[in-house]
């Protein structure tokens, strides 16, 4: 599939609807190496002022876990003596929830806070390390099963020898 730039895209758009009335936009379009119904698309979403892109398709506003502890300072002093309709609005765009804010507020305001909050990466080691040790745990516990069973049988195998060498 071959991506076309903006401007392309806007030439092409500009060319079709000012084209002369002996011309057909299939034409236009095999003029241009295009398909006719791609040409269509690019029309029906100029019309709807849509063409365009959007500046930015990803922006890079961090989300509500990694905000440090200034920023969340900084986002609970903004926030204050606001109203909620004011802190919605805040919210909405930096791309928040008011309830961030109060986990924020509480976390700040209680005694206990003494040690640091452990980072979203060493939570992701210690999953990890944790995942581990129960595959080798349900490894360990399905082998001592095993051996479990095997000294059973053999037990009861020297037993079933010893009564026929009895008889």
């Amino acid at each position: 599939m071959t991506a076309y730039s903006q401007a392309f895209k806007v030439q092409s758009v500009e060319k079709a609807l000012s084209r002369s009335p002996d011309k057909t936009l299939k034409q236009i379009a095999e003029k241009l190496g295009i398909g006719y119904s791609t040409l269509q698309t690019w029309i029906r979403l100029a019309k709807k002022n849509k063409l365009e892109k959007p500046q930015e398709l990803m922006t890079k506003e961090q989300s509500p876990q990694d905000w440090d502890k200034t920023q969340r300072l900084e986002a609970i002093q903004v926030t204050y003596q606001m109203s909620e309709e004011q802190v919605s609005h805040y919210c909405r765009e930096y791309g928040l929830y008011p309830h961030h804010i109060a986990e924020w507020k509480a976390e700040f305001l209680s005694p206990t806070e003494a040690s640091p909050s452990i980072s979203r990466q060493e939570i992701k080691r210690l999953k990890q390390e944790n995942k581990q040790l129960q595959k080798d745990l349900n490894r360990k516990n399905k082998a001592l099963s095993e051996t479990a069973a095997l000294l059973v049988l053999s037990k009861k195998c020297q037993a079933i020898w010893e009564e026929s060498e009895v008889e």
